[in-house]
C-alpha cells in the first residue's frame, strides 16, 4: 500500500471535498431562492441556507476531531451541478417551469450530498470516529429531509403549475 494512503486519508480527502461543496452551495442557494417564484420553494431554499451554515460548522468540528485544519479541495462534481442549475435559471427565467427546474437542480445537489455524507458516515464508523459519526449522521438526516420536502413541493404544487 502506498505510504499514508489508507481509509483515514481517504476520509480526510472526502471531508475536504465535502467542505468545498458545502461552501459552494452556500453561495448558490440564495441565488436559487431569489429566482424562485413559489413562496414555498423560496422558503424551503432559504431554510436550507441556514441548515447548510450549520452543516459547515459540523464539518469544522469533524476537522477539529481529526486535529486537521478545516479546508476544502476543489470539488468539480458540485461545480458542475451548480453550473447546470445556473443554466436552468438563465434558460427558464420568467417561465412557469423555472421552479420545477430549480427543484431539479436543488435535488441534484441534495443527492450528491446524500451520497457524500453516506460514505463519510460509513467510513467514520469503520474508523471508530464515534463523535464524527454523530455529526455526519445529523447532516445526512437533514439532507434527506430536504430532498423529501423538495419532492413534495414538486409533486403537489410546482410541477402541476409548470405543466
Amino acid at each position: 500500500m502506498a505510504d499514508g494512503k489508507n481509509l483515514r486519508a481517504l476520509f480526510l480527502h472526502q471531508l475536504k471535498d465535502t467542505y468545498f461543496a458545502e461552501n459552494a452551495i452556500l453561495k448558490a442557494l440564495p441565488k436559487m431562492a431569489e429566482a424562485a417564484s413559489s413562496e414555498e420553494l423560496r422558503g424551503a431554499l432559504s431554510v436550507h441556507v441556514e441548515e447548510t451554515r450549520e452543516q459547515v460548522k459540523r464539518l469544522d468540528q469533524v476537522f477539529r476531531l481529526l486535529d486537521e485544519k478545516p479546508e476544502g479541495v476543489t470539488c468539480q462534481a458540485i461545480q458542475g451541478i451548480i453550473a447546470e442549475g445556473q443554466e436552468v435559471m438563465q434558460e427558464f427565467s420568467g417561465s412557469e417551469a423555472l421552479d420545477a427546474g430549480l427543484i431539479a437542480a436543488a435535488q441534484a445537489v441534495e443527492h450528491y450530498e446524500i451520497t457524500r455524507y453516506g460514505t463519510l458516515l460509513a467510513w467514520a464508523r469503520q474508523l471508530g470516529l464515534t463523535e464524527a459519526e454523530g455529526l455526519i449522521k445529523e447532516t445526512l438526516v437533514e439532507e434527506e429531509n430536504t430532498d423529501e420536502l423538495l419532492s413534495e413541493l414538486a409533486e403537489e404544487a410546482v410541477n402541476p403549475a409548470a405543466a
